[in-house]
């Protein structure tokens, strides 16, 4: 696991931990603290017994982490995140996505966390930190993993789009590659770019369903308008990403409205249901500008830059909303110099 023996990763643990340690083992752990109040919740409504082991291991990987997360934490001095508890969760609330969908949920958020872990392990220098995101990564993969057999198994699994395997190496041979797409013929779009239109529609199918459902059940009236915008924006940016899927033959995912239910209780705190929704905007603004980095095409390229500043300007109104009602938990954050030397005068 690790070339390190036990004394010199307790050496390293005496360095204080950097601004990029502190704020991924933050994050983790609001993460982790939301995943439990979900993976309750849908541990009561789910009947398939091949989904409930599922649920079972993300609960128990999230409250690992925080037991590992809380140590260190107390042993650096640093308070422990709020985060959120029972009171942010109804476990008794009825059904309001079917067991296909917590099944595509979990599929689908174990992928984001690979994304964000990957990235806290390469930043990581203290020998701790770096061991317990690296053992994270490997536990969420194999969630991963399991999830998607189970998906596969079920025919509820969507692959994405096959294209001919092609006969020899070409090379770019002119700047049409990039530009010509004014014209009456573009050229066909290539396995990358499929990709993230194919992934950007699914995120979004995700995103609208989860928006669409937490509208239904909100009881403040600022969420419920915010969600409602949301969904609203998810259908336009996934009708958009299937017109250029669709204008190259290329079929796209199905929506995923169907997987929500007709319930008006509310399962979790609007607090909890903020928190989740700007998590995912923040990781679809992720997702836009690797694409829009990425899509050789300009036309793709330029639509993705285009729509990730639309999402930018919703997460901002969700920031005022969680500031508005006292829900946004500050992150570590670097001393404020000026402030301390205007109080030494």
């Amino acid at each position: 696991m690790t070339n390190l023996n036990d004394k010199e990763v307790i050496a390293e643990s005496n360095i204080p931990l950097t601004a990029s340690e502190l704020g991924f083992l933050w994050a983790q752990y609001m993460n982790d603290t939301l995943d439990i109040c979900v993976m309750d919740y849908f541990k009561n409504i789910c009947k398939d017994k091949d989904i409930l082991p599922l649920i079972e291991n993300s609960s128990n990987i999230a409250k690992n982490d925080i037991r590992i997360i809380s140590e260190i934490f107390i042993k650096e001095n640093h308070p422990i995140p709020a985060g959120f508890t029972d009171e942010d969760v109804n476990k008794d609330a009825p059904r309001l996505y079917s067991d296909s969908f917590i099944l595509m949920y979990i599929q689908k958020v174990e992928v984001l966390a690979m994304a964000s872990i990957s990235m806290a392990i390469g930043l990581s220098a203290r020998s701790d930190v770096s061991i317990f995101f690296r053992e994270l990564l490997n536990s969420v993969s194999e969630l991963h993993d399991n999830a998607r057999k189970v998906m596969l198994a079920k025919g509820v699994y969507v692959r994405p789009p096959q294209i001919p395997s092609p006969n020899q190496i070409d090379f770019v041979k002119n700047q049409g590659f990039l530009f010509d797409f004014l014209g009456k013929h573009k050229r066909p779009l290539t396995a990358i770019e499929i990709t993230h239109l194919f992934n950007n529609f699914q995120t979004n199918a995700m995103g609208k369903a989860i928006m669409m459902a937490f509208a239904q059940v909100s009881q403040n009236e600022d969420v419920k308008q915010f969600l409602i915008k949301g969904k609203e924006i998810a259908n336009k940016h996934m009708k958009k990403f299937g017109s250029i899927l669709i204008d190259e033959d290329i079929s796209t995912p199905m929506s995923l409205d169907a997987h929500v239910t007709d319930s008006t209780i509310a399962p979790f705190s609007d607090k909890l249901m903020m928190f989740q929704t700007t998590y995912m905007i923040a990781a679809g603004i992720g997702n836009y500008g690797m694409a829009a980095g990425t899509c050789q095409r300009i036309d793709v390229s330029a639509t993705f830059a285009r729509l990730a500043t639309e999402i930018a300007l919703y997460a901002e109104d969700g920031a005022n909303i969680l500031i508005k009602h006292g829900w946004l938990e500050e992150p570590p954050k670097s001393v404020d110099r000026e402030k301390l030397a205007n109080q030494s005068n």
